[in-house]
Parts: C-alpha cells; structure tokens; sequence
C-alpha cells in the first residue's frame, strides 16, 4: 500500500504513464461512438454489396472456384444447374427446399442450415420485442441531466433509466428466454424428424458402420474375435450371432506410411521446380540434405547436401520395402485392447449400444461405431486413464492460454475500441485525432472490429492442434471438442475480460485508496461494483454494434472465396506447383464447421448479453443471420463439402450453449436491474427464477428427444437365435475386417506424379541410374526404377494411341487436361481431406454392396470419374467388369502386364458402343484384368494374396477367415490400384 502511493506521487499529473492508469480506470468513453456506428454500417453494407457483386460477374467464369461440386458429385448428389446470368444463382439458392437439401448436402449441413435459420428467427422476433419495449421506455423515462451531451445511441440504453421504469428490462427478459426456448423446443422436434430420416435413407441402410459397434478398453484376457462376443453377451444375452474383429498392433507402419508420403511429396516438389521448363532446365541438379528420420541419416557429414532426386528416389525404395515387409508379419503381434462386431440388423446394433449405455461389461465401452474414415486411429489404443491425463493437460494448456491473452485483450480494449484513450497517451496522435475526427471515426469504426477478428482467425487452428493430442477417437467428436473450447475462450476472453477489465480495474484501484482511510469492507460496499460494471456495459455497447456490423462484410467475403482465388492465383504464377497441389486446388474444400459454428453461439450470446443493454445490436445481429442464411447456402450447395458426416450430432453442442448463452443473459440483467432499479430490489429477485427455468427446460428436452436421435432402436426385438446363427453373414458383403481395418495395412502408397509436358526429359533426368546399370540409358523397363511395388509404365505419345514412349517407370504422369480433381476424386489419398467420405460422389466408404460385380461401381459419363452410386433417375444395366476398358490406356504386347492408365481417368466404357469405341481403336483391344476361377481351392486362393493385406496374416485382420473375394473395394482403373496388387498378390489382374 505505501508503496503504490509512492508510485502514485513520483508519476506526475501530465504523464503519459498517469493518464495509462486513468485509461484503464475508465477506457470507454463516449467521444466518437455515434459517428463509428454509422460508419460501421456504412462501410459494412456497401463492401458486402460489392463484394456481392464481384462474386456475381465473377462466378459464370470461375466454376472451380465457385461451383466445383456441380462438376464433381454424382447425379443423385448434384446441386441444382444455374446459368451463365449474374444473378442466376439466387434462384437454385431460394428455391432448394430442405427436404432437397439432405439428399444434396448431407445432415450435417442441412442441420447447420436450420441452425442459421433459427438464430435469424430469433433475433428478429426479438429485435421486433427490443425495438417496441425497451427504446421507447428508454427514450421517455430516461432522465435528463443538465450540461451532459447525449448521443442518439447512448438515449436508447437504461444507462438514465431508474426505478420502476426498469420493469420493462424484467419483462423483456421472460419474453427474450420464451422466444429461445419456444424456437430451440421446435427445432430440437426438427432434428429428431431428419434423424430419423436420415436413418432411412439408403445410405445409412446399406452402410456398414450403421449395424457395427465399436468395443474399446477390452481386458487383456477378452482380446480375441471370441472375446468380443462374450462381452457383448454380458450386455445382451439373447443377441444373435455378430461377426467380431480384434484390432491388431501395427507399431511403426502409420510412421513408415506417413514418412514415405511426405517423402513423396518432396520429390515431386524438386522435379516440380526442376522440370519447370523442359527446354530449359537449370545446370545444377536439386539438392536436399538427408532425412534425420533415415537410419543412415548418421553417416552423412553434418550440414552435408545431396542429389535429392537420386536421395529421395532411393528413401522411396528403402521405405516401401520396410512398409511390405512390416505388413507381412502384423497379425504375428499382439491384439489390442479395442475391436468391432457387426450385426445384420441395424436395430439390434442400436439396441446394445442403447442397453450398453449404463454397462460397462469387464470396464470396456460398447458404443455405435463411426465411419470408418471418422476414426482417429492413433487414439483408439489408448487407454481410459490416458485418455483423461491427456484431457487434462489440454485442458490447463488452454487454460494457461486464455490467462494469458487477458493482457493483449485488455490493450485491445482500451485503445481499439476507442482511439481518443490512445491520443491521451501519444500526444502527436492527439493532435491528429482532432485535425481528422471524421476519418478517425471512420477507422474507429472499420479497423477496430476488424484487426480484433484478425487476430481470433488464428484461435480455431491453435484449439485444434490442442485437441488433436486430447485422445478423441473420431474426427467428428474432437471438432465437436474443439467448437466447445473455441466458445468459451471466446466468452471469457472476448466478452467476459473485454468487459468487465475496467470494472475490475476501477474497483480494485478505488478499494485501495479508501481502505488506507477507513474500513476495507466499508471502502468496498462504497466503492459500488454492480454501478461501475453497468456503467462499463452502457459505454462499451456501440463497439458490439460495430462489431456485429462487420460480421456481414466477413459473409460476403467466404462467399467471394477471396483467399482461395488470391491463394490460387499466387501459386499457378508465382511457384511450381506440382501435379498433386494443382489437383487439390481445384478439389473442394471441406467445410470449417467447429468454427462457424462458435462463431454463431459468440454472435448469439453477445448480442443475448448486451440486448437489455443496448438494444440495437438485435438490428445489427439479424442482419447478419437473414444475410448468412443465403450465402451459406450457396457455399454448402455449390462450394463445400462435408468431411466426415456426423449425421447431424453438432445440434445438441449447439444447443446447451444456447441455453446457457441465455442464462448468462439473465444475469447481465440482474445486474442491470439491481443497479438501476428499486430500492428494495424486486425486480432483481423477479428475474432469479429464469435460469432455473431454462436448466429445467434443458433437462426436458434431454429426456425427450436425445435417445430417439442417438438411436435407431431402443429395445431389443426378439428374433429367433438359431436361425439368426446359421444365417450368419456373407463375406464378401461383411468386409468388417477390411474396412474397420487400420488404413495403413490396406490402402495403398502414393505414386509420384510428374507433369506429362516433362515426361521426355525425366527419362534423361534419371539416366544411368533407374535403368539396367550393364547398359546405361537402355530404357529397358525390367529395371522397375528402384519401386519396390510399382509396375512399370510405358506411356503413349500424346495424339498417338498405341505408340509407347520412353519414359521413367515407376512415376505416373498427368497431362495438363488431367490436372483436375474430377479425374482423381476415387482414389484415397485425395477423398481422405476433399471426398465427402464418398456419398456426393455415389460410392460410400462402408457401403454393403451386393454379390453382383456390377453393383461395385457403376459410372456415368456425364462427368468425369462419376459413378452413379444411388441410381436415381436413369439406370444403367448390369456389366462386368471382363467386359469393360478404359480409355486411354497404354496396352502392351499381349500376354504381360497390363500397363496404367495415361491420364488418371476414372471412366469405364463400354466395348459396344461404337461412339466410344473409336477413341481407343489404335489400341490393343484386352480386357481389364484376367478373371479368377471361384473354383479353385481355399489353399490356393489364400496363397494368392500375401500376408497383411488385410490386417496381416492368412486369417486376415481379427483372425477370421477371408475369402479372396473379400477384399476392400478399390477403383480398377486408379494406379495405385495395380501397385497394391503387385504388392500383395502373387499374380496380376483382379477377380
């Protein structure tokens, strides 16, 4: 104490550093806030109209970037056409109903749809509740002091409203929590009707992980496909019979895989910039230094560089032989403690995980299982108290993350919000701010708002990376995760410390002063907290209209796909991008849900919190929701996709912040009403009982509605066990053990892609080196270029079919018309990040097909590469697959291998049609691959496939027995199609 007063005294009353200490007692002083919350509209409607129609003129040029779903789904799943007009877009935009939009988008969407459609219905009723209610009481109650200028933006607050006349803000209130919970009880009815639709769709009927769960923390002693069921037993004794799989340890493959992926990549980006102009290469050849993750990495000289083409050709080698032999020996390791069983039926599968819920059989966790493509699989072996120290730690790192952004926030609240606290402190600022008090309202009202949502953009990628570390097993639940801790960082750091710092500030500074002189309770109860916090919420409420405004400009720009047309434009001119980025570039993105999602409840419990406050933020905040409901229509119809579908399982995240967004509202009101109102209080006890009323609503819709939108079936339906058992499952419609199978033991290695403009130089590049080395530039393609799983490729010269020319094996080339995501979208390392697990493009990832070969894949030519998964519309007779070609495709002599497509296509023609026909009429006329007899013998077929494909070993993945037809369902025409096979099989061709 005696030396805060020292300070105080030495600190002299002109000083820059006084007038700090004066800033942080009172930042938020009215000066400009009139004029920045009419330049914030301004400036917000007219760069969200311009921008609208940049996007307009634009988008009939540019449909990569603006439409490339309508290229690149399937009939069933395609957005409806639009024109070449410039406001063509509107109408498929109006006119989509939901209904419409399930089938087109997914649940996922569609629910985040109805969302923004709630939030804009709420907030104008609500808006409509302010505006009649509050402004007016506000306007003719407020009391009048002399010598105080007013605003017309402060009037319109309680901040001079007192007494009984703040029975309004009380009634407001009970109106404002009857709105929310009337608009959430009726979509929560909304959500359980499309869940339940969503459950019927043929989708979920014919997917696998819809009658598979997903068993973790199994004891040691239960680790067995037997195992399994004895667990599942304990749960539902009268179960009939469930095909189980065990998982299996598969130790340094995911490393191994993830290495030779990245080492992929890297040789491409130097043959990239290398072969950039053929005609005209560089004299020096790449050079890289040796990996650190390279065994051999120890005997290079330090700081030593190498001939990275000849390096990273030789790492490719090395790792993909470790990777073959590691798969051969998988099922000789331990099981581990989580496994899967599928039931034929999909309601006795959510019946046991539904009796499941409060069984815990031998401490394991029976649960639905996700896609497969939603599982994180370096978390599935990691056990129940891992799992929770790992929580932990995230948990404090975001902790230690939020306390420290309290300093910067509270800088930003200071000065940002309003730019005359930072002339009181740099005088030659001062002196320009009263030279140019319009142009400094102007950036009061743009800059502000704007570099505080600058620096959150990087907050999602922060919290997700944390997340990633937390032990979450599927995708989906860690962005669930992730909205959640993005919302309340946002809440505490951006609302809560944003608002209350000069409150807490003023309080603390004053209780000092007067507890030296008198009593500390006593210089507490006069230093007045509720007054001072009020006070602070009424000054600081222009910014959040401000605020609010900008969102619309933020709208508009995710729907002129700036970054990504900027982005784009900077690669293809200003680097060499390599064959794979130029396809992602024109893959569409997957859709950020954790983030709009938080954004969304922020926009809400800002506007829900300061609403009594100052009630033109409902205007602002509607606004936004009745302009987003459109554009994000548009984004999701024509632009985005669904990564991994959740099947609408975001809402109920969505909905206990609501609710909570609520209560969080009431007391700001409390506070309000108890500073600003009667003597004895009663409006303040008046809104005491409304949080309790919305925790009571929250707990009715739990026990209404959550258990009919998690489950398919709550009861389990009696069937008759004994013939349930002998009718068991088929094999090669099961494929439990392929597809709940770790990735890494089945899907096969990436290819080298090099642009077929460069194709004639590569073979110089590698001369000497990838050819017989006893005739040096032979070409003779035994060499196999050093791939150890590879076939070699003779290519076609370019407008001459059934021309070989001299290329490099082992490297796919891609011409310039290829580099599309159109062409490339089936083969698993592109859907992984940009697929949509599959359904848009008509082929599910877990689909249970049927014993027909046609049923596999049945593709359409009105796209390229679209299979017609759903078959709606036009349907296609059967065919199969020995009656197929692919065009083009480089044939060799007949009798040997057959050779990789040249372009990458996905299309199938058939040999009939005579229209096709002659576009491969120069070429060697063979089928796709030799069939296999089905009647060879088990021995023999079992020896055909080398050990691990499946999960290793000749039982296959779990142990079970595996037919060879029952392999994972793989695009025959894709290249690393042909490379998976030389890598497991004895003998080429598929069956």
């Amino acid at each position: 104490m005696p030396f805060f007063k020292s300070m105080m005294v030495l600190v002299r009353r002109n000083d820059a550093t006084d007038e700090l200490l004066t800033l942080l007692e009172n930042p938020f002083q009215a000066s400009l806030s009139q004029n920045s919350v009419i330049a914030g509209l301004g400036t917000s409607v007219g760069f969200t109209l311009l921008l609208a129609m940049g996007f307009s003129l634009l988008r009939p040029y540019n449909s990569l970037v603006y439409a490339p779903k309508l290229k690149i789904a399937d009939d069933r799943h395609a957005p409806p056409p639009m024109g070449k007009g410039i406001l063509a877009w509107v109408g498929p935009v109006l006119k989509t109903k939901e209904q419409d939009l399930i089938e087109l988008i997914g649940l996922d969407a569609t629910v985040f749809l109805r969302v923004l459609r709630m939030c804009r219905n709420i907030f104008l009723v609500l808006m409509v509740i302010a505006c009649a209610i509050l402004i007016p009481v506000n306007l003719s109650k407020g009391v009048k002091f002399k010598g105080t200028a007013q605003t017309s933006v402060s009037k319109v607050t309680p901040i001079n409203t007192f007494g009984s006349a703040n029975w309004g803000m009380v009634i407001c209130t009970y109106l404002f929590d009857l709105v929310i919970a009337g608009f959430l009880w009726w979509n929560y009815r909304a959500i359980l009707r499309l869940r339940r639709q969503y459950y019927d769709t043929p989708e979920y009927q014919a997917s696998l992980h819809a009658r598979t769960l997903m068993i973790n923390y199994i004891p040691k002693s239960f680790s067995s496909d037997e195992g399994i069921g004895r667990l599942i037993d304990e749960v539902a004794p009268t179960s009939s019979f469930s095909r189980t799989a065990v998982a299996r340890n598969v130790k340094e493959l995911p490393e191994l895989i993830d290495q030779h992926n990245k080492t992929v990549r890297e040789l491409e980006e130097h043959l990239a910039r290398y072969l950039k102009d053929p005609n005209n290469m560089p004299a020096k050849r790449p050079l890289c230094k040796p990996s650190k993750q390279d065994p051999s990495w120890g005997s290079y000289p330090k700081g030593q560089k190498v001939d990275a083409i000849e390096y990273l050709t030789g790492r490719i080698k090395e790792l993909e032989v470790e990777i073959k032999e590691v798969r051969l020996i998988v099922d000789t390791r331990n099981p581990l403690a989580y496994g899967f069983a599928s039931y034929e039926s999909i309601e006795e599968a959510h019946s046991i995980a539904f009796a499941a819920k409060s069984k815990h059989p031998q401490g394991t966790k029976i649960v639905l299982a996700p896609r497969p493509s939603d599982i994180i699989w370096k978390n599935m072996t990691l056990s129940e108290s891992q799992k929770r120290r790992r929580r932990l730690i995230n948990n404090l790192w975001i902790t230690l993350l939020t306390l420290v952004w309290i300093a910067p926030n509270a800088m930003i609240s200071i000065f940002l919000v309003n730019l005359t606290n930072l002339g009181r402190v740099w005088k030659g600022f001062q002196d320009s701010l009263r030279a140019h008090t319009t142009w400094w309202s102007i950036v009061q009202g743009v800059a502000a708002p704007a570099i505080t949502s600058l620096v959150y953009l990087i907050l999602p990628i922060i919290f997700r990376r944390l997340a990633m570390r937390a032990g979450d097993t599927s995708k989906t639940a860690r962005e669930r995760h992730v909205a959640a801790k993005l919302y309340t960082f946002f809440v505490f750091n951006f609302l809560v410390v944003f608002s209350l710092f000069s409150t807490v500030w003023t309080f603390i500074t004053t209780v000092i002063d007067k507890s030296a002189k008198e009593d500390t309770w006593k210089a507490i109860e006069e230093a007045n907290f509720g007054t001072g916090l009020f006070l602070s919420l009424c000054n600081i409420s222009p910014f959040w209209i401000n605020w609010l405004l900008q969102r619309n400009l933020g709208a508009a720009v995710d729907l002129a796909q700036l970054w990504k047309l900027i982005w784009s434009f900077c690669i293809r001119k200003f680097s060499s991008p390599t064959p794979r980025e130029m396809i992602e570039l024109t893959a569409p993105p997957p859709f950020d849900y954790a983030s709009y999602y938080n954004y969304f409840l922020f926009y809400s419990t800002v506007t829900l919190c300061y609403g009594t406050v100052q009630p033109l933020v409902f205007p602002a905040c509607a606004l936004y929701f009745a302009l987003d409901v459109y554009l994000k229509k548009y984004l999701l119809l024509y632009i985005f996709i669904t990564k991994t579908e959740s099947g609408g399982m975001f809402w109920r995240m969505f909905y206990n912040r609501m609710i909570f967004a609520a209560m969080l509202a009431n007391c700001v009101v409390f506070l309000c009403v108890w500073a600003q109102g009667d003597a004895d209080h009663m409006q303040a006890y008046a809104v005491i009982p409304l949080p309790f009323i919305m925790l009571g609503f929250k707990w009715y819709c739990k026990r209404t509605f959550d258990d009919k939108i998690h489950y398919f079936a709550t009861c389990h339906l009696a069937k008759d066990a004994e013939a349930a058992a002998t009718k068991g499952f088929n094999p090669k419609q099961d494929k439990l053990a392929s597809r709940f199978g770790h990735p890494v033991l089945y899907r096969p290695l990436i290819t080298p892609m090099v642009h077929a403009k460069a194709q004639n130089k590569l073979a110089a590049v590698y001369g000497g080196r990838l050819t017989d080395s006893n005739n040096a530039g032979s070409g003779d393609v035994t060499s196999m270029s050093g791939y150890s799983d590879m076939y070699a490729m003779d290519n076609m010269l370019g407008g001459k079919p059934g021309r070989k020319a001299n290329a490099v094996p082992g490297f796919e080339m891609v011409p310039e018309n290829r580099l599309d995501f159109a062409y490339f979208k089936g083969r698993a390392e592109f859907a992984e990040e940009h697929g949509g697990g599959g359904v848009i493009y008509g082929r599910g990832e877990d689909i249970i097909r049927s014993d027909t070969p046609s049923s596999i894949s049945t593709f359409s030519d009105d796209r390229p590469g679209t299979p017609l998964g759903g078959m709606t519309g036009r349907q296609r007779p059967a065919q199969r697959f020995d009656t197929l070609v692919s065009h083009p495709v480089a044939y060799d002599t007949p009798g040997t291998d057959m050779r990789v497509p040249l372009n990458g296509s996905q299309r199938f023609y058939q040999q009939g049609n005579d229209s096709q026909g002659g576009l491969v009429q120069n070429a060697a006329a063979m089928p796709l691959g030799t069939p296999s007899p089905y009647n060879q013998s088990r021995e023999a077929s079992l020896e055909r496939r080398a050990p691990g494909f499946l999960g290793g070993g000749p039982q296959g993945y779990g142990g079970l027995p595996q037919h060879p037809i029952d392999e994972p369902e793989q695009d025959p025409t894709s290249y690393d199609y042909f490379r998976s096979r030389r890598a497991n099989n004895n003998g080429p061709g598929f069956r």
